[in-house]
């Protein structure tokens, strides 16, 4: 059993992981270049397949040209907390591979490889005093075309970094959200031989 963060496991499992969580409040503080590409530099060290390295990563920090633009593509209820990060990125994945002629051909595991470069984003991001907190929630066809995404690269996702704040400077409606949440049973997620989770159509 790990107990860490106010969370609990049932096996002997590092304390990092418990550790790792996704707070929304954040000190509106300016992150040094350095320290961005410190974070990335780490997440493309990530295992992908053939070595095939899908991900790209297109940042803005705080108080910087691009601050504003990467900050009006998340969703209104993203921004409100989002914006006192002091680094926002735009996790992209290339969806081919090119054969020895030359010809395109689909990357199965684009998405998952870009999965593994992520969390190696949130883990670096750790190792500095930071947390990261992935979003689904931007507007995909504006971040394609204001981040001049050519075809045949997916937005997987963004993601906002900062050090943490105190819950109370978040909106009042976000602040009983503010801690490290739980996770289903090992059980309900792995399974020896076959699957026997719960069938839904």
């Amino acid at each position: 059993m790990t107990i860490s963060n106010g969370r609990q496991s049932q096996f002997p499992i590092e304390p990092f992981f418990l550790d790792r969580w996704s707070p929304r409040a954040f000190h509106p503080e300016i992150m040094a270049p350095e320290t961005m590409l410190t974070i990335l530099d780490a997440a493309h060290w990530a295992p992908s397949s053939g070595n095939n390295q899908p991900w790209r990563f297109i940042y803005a920090l705080r108080d910087t040209d691009n601050w504003d633009k990467f900050v009006t593509l998340l969703n209104p209820s993203n921004q409100r907390w989002a914006q006192n990060a002091s680094a926002l990125i735009f996790i992209i994945s290339k969806t081919y591979r090119l054969s020895k002629e030359g010809e395109r051909r689909p990357a199965y595991t684009h998405s998952f490889d870009t999965g593994a470069a992520w969390f190696s984003v949130a883990a670096q991001a750790m190792k500095l005093g930071y947390h990261a907190h992935g979003m689904e929630g931007f507007d995909m066809d504006k971040a394609v075309d204001v981040l001049s995404i050519p075809d045949g690269y997916r937005v997987e996702a963004a993601a906002a970094i900062g050090k943490i704040a105190e819950r109370e400077t978040l909106p009042e409606d976000l602040r009983e959200r503010e801690k490290p949440n739980s996770r289903k049973a090992i059980s309900e997620v792995a399974f020896e031989g076959r699957f026997t989770g719960e069938f839904k159509s």
